[in-house]
């Protein structure tokens, strides 16, 4: 098992902390020390959340406040809420996500809901909290992808899937997003002197809600994705499968623009290893591409946080 370091004195933020994966990066990051804030869209879940976590370790000091990642206006309500507080920010972890909504669905913006939750959201609340960031030593941002952005096209013509909606495609896309931005902060970080790490990780085949949540978005019953039905693929508890996702977060070998997943069984159980992300997060100006649009789609600009 992954052995986080001593977080004491620092403060995270984790995005979709309320289950899975990201109320297991909470809780362990809140055992070591940290100062960890449950960003979730569910305050009552996020509550919930919360409660487990101190019944576990009754000295963590854990928060929950709300934001929307498909609502753009209460992106900038929570980053606000942290910015008037002016408290420098050590750790964000770029974790929620909805998976493969069976009809297409949008967010408050217009955005198609993945990649515009997943990717889109992540992107302004990460540009909107940079002054927090850099206000802080050794800040980290550690973004969640996952194996199927492989498969992942960005579509500058149809990039909201209104022509097309294809549920995994769509997916695929918006992880795909997650690891361009990764690589593109990173690149950001070493052109402007920043001491900020930009890191990404991907969590393999971990059996959480992901699977059930998005597949049955709009429906009446709970449906799972056509992944969980494939066949017999190997796959990991939460607790495992939680590890890349630390090891971007935490560790002291975690370099700018690492990427980190399982080393087992077709990439998608095991101990944690360094993966190479997909060719098309590899493209320097394709990344500065997405940057730019991403900017354009949001209205969040490095020139308006003044970094």
């Amino acid at each position: 098992m992954y052995v986080v370091p001593d977080q004491t004195g620092r403060f995270v933020v984790v995005t979709g902390a309320n289950s899975g994966l990201g109320k297991e990066a909470a809780r362990r990051l809140a055992e070591v020390g940290a100062r960890v804030v449950l960003a979730v869209r569910t305050p009552a879940k996020g509550e919930q959340a919360k409660a487990e976590i101190l019944a576990a370790h009754p000295a963590a000091r854990v928060e929950v406040r709300r934001v929307d990642l498909a609502d753009l206006a209460s992106v900038r309500e929570f980053a606000d809420g942290l910015l008037g507080e002016g408290t420098p920010l050590d750790l964000l972890v770029n974790n929620a996500g909805v998976m493969a909504p069976p009809k297409r669905m949008t967010t408050a913006d217009g955005f198609e809901l993945q990649f515009g939750g997943n990717h889109l959201g992540h992107f302004a609340l990460t540009v909107r909290l940079l002054p927090l960031l850099l206000a802080a030593d050794a800040p980290r941002v550690a973004t969640m992808s996952s194996g199927l952005a492989a498969v992942g096209r960005i579509d500058y013509d149809d990039p909201h899937s209104e022509r097309r909606y294809r549920p995994m495609a769509a997916y695929g896309r918006s992880k795909l997003a997650n690891q361009m931005f990764t690589q593109h902060l990173a690149a950001l970080a070493a052109e402007r002197g920043w001491d900020l790490l930009s890191t990404g990780a991907h969590p393999g085949f971990t059996r959480t809600n992901l699977q059930t949540a998005g597949a049955s978005l709009g429906r009446d019953k709970t449906t799972e994705s056509w992944f969980t039905r494939v066949g017999p693929l190997p796959s990991q508890e939460v607790g495992t499968g939680v590890e890349p996702l630390l090891h971007a977060a935490t560790s002291p070998d975690a370099t700018a623009g690492g990427y980190y997943g399982p080393g087992g069984r077709f990439g998608l159980v095991g101990p944690t290893t360094t993966v190479r992300p997909t060719r098309r997060a590899r493209d320097a100006a394709a990344n500065a591409r997405l940057w730019a649009e991403s900017e354009r789609l949001t209205g969040v600009t490095l020139a308006a946080q003044a970094v």
